[in-house]
């Protein structure tokens, strides 16, 4: 428990830092004035101040912050009757000084970061460990004991080559030729694991008992494990990101769908309770699926913070597309209000989500579905 609980701080740490690091660099790159960052949420436990720039560590472990010179008057989500005071000095330093485009990369800045973090432990990962790539083979996962599959001597391990001369490249083959011949004699060419290639012939049954299959067996694809040179990797694991992306927005649509309609959460849906438990489980697996539980949630939280939700980079960005847009500068009171009501709507949400984890917890379910 102690190993999780460590190790699930840790990778917490390293999303953050990642992800405000963007924000961090790219602000200092346009000569913004950054006055803060942060670990955690506030109240602050402690800090030290390098420069112009204090690095602190906050009492909430739930995230983090860069606070930007000048942020305030550019709508930062705070409401406050005492607005910053800008010295005349620095007004060039200050973040609403800025051009809109140069505002707009500081926000997405941090998103970039944790798109970028996947990425390179993705390609790292396909790189050392590799990959698994289906082949255009059919493998015998199982053999239900009696059954015609059993009878004809089909073995685990088996592969499955051809049925009545059509062959076989994947499961799904298998499973529709099987249900148009129930009751007929099929001939199966199969090659052993001592790479010998026979014919048997089986007869599907019509009526079988639940679980079975007219055959008695469960197939499998044949996979290979794939590992990619240093130069390719990294074309790859940006595919891969981007089709983990895909899915997740995907998951996020559902979870939006299902809470509109049903008012329910989904069940493949896991909060910061659910994480953590996750997290455990890779630990067992070992470091190298660690790593990919790392880069799987660095693109949620890319993903997530990128939503045009006030209080998020997203809804911070809509904000200043819309003043370049309109080339008007939208009121800091009524975006600091925004930001505060979708920070409220957002707290709402991982409370909800943290109830179902607690109930999956203490009914015993698991975490995310089989």
């Amino acid at each position: 428990m102690l190993i999780t609980i460590l190790v699930f701080l840790l990778i917490l740490s390293i999303l953050v830092l990642v992800h405000e690091a963007g924000h961090f660099f790219v602000a200092k790159f346009f000569k913004i004035k950054v006055e803060e960052f942060g670990f955690g949420l506030p109240p602050r436990a402690f800090g030290v101040k390098f420069g112009e720039t204090l690095y602190s560590i906050n009492w909430l472990p739930i995230g983090g912050f860069v606070k930007l010179y000048g942020e305030d008057e550019a709508g930062s989500g705070s409401v406050s009757n005492k607005p910053q005071k800008i010295s005349a000095k620095d007004k060039d330093r200050a973040f609403f000084a800025k051009p809109a485009w140069q505002r707009a990369l500081v926000v997405v800045a941090g998103v970039a970061m944790n798109f970028v973090l996947a990425v390179l432990i993705i390609s790292f990962l396909f790189s050392v460990v590799g990959v698994p790539v289906p082949k255009d083979r059919v493998l015998v996962s199982a053999i239900v004991p009696n059954t015609p599959a059993d009878k004809a001597g089909l073995k685990v391990g088996d592969v499955i080559e051809e049925i009545n001369e059509t062959k076989i490249t994947v499961p799904s083959q298998l499973v529709d030729i099987t249900k148009k011949h129930v009751g007929e004699k099929l001939v199966i060419q199969i090659k052993s694991q001592n790479a010998k290639v026979k014919s048997i012939e089986l007869t599907p049954r019509k009526e079988y008992p639940k679980g079975e299959g007219p055959m008695g067996i469960a197939v499998s694809q044949d996979f290979t494990v794939k590992k990619y040179p240093w130069y390719q990797a990294p074309f790859v694991g940006t595919k891969e990101a981007l089709n983990q992306t895909r899915m997740i927005v995907t998951g996020l649509g559902t979870l939006v769908f299902q809470l509109a309609t049903k008012g329910a959460v989904p069940s493949d849906i896991a909060g910061p309770v659910g994480i953590a438990q996750l997290t455990g489980k890779v630990v067992d697996i070992g470091p190298f699926a660690v790593l990919s539980f790392i880069s799987l949630l660095s693109l949620n939280l890319a993903i997530i913070n990128i939503l045009p939700i006030p209080a998020l980079d997203g809804g911070r960005l809509f904000f200043i597309l819309f003043e370049a847009v309109t080339r008007k500068k939208v009121n800091p009171k009524f975006e600091g209000y925004a930001h505060t009501i979708g920070m409220a709507i957002l707290l709402g949400l991982i409370a909800l989500i943290t109830l179902h984890d607690l109930f999956r917890v203490f009914t015993g379910q698991p975490i995310l579905p089989k």
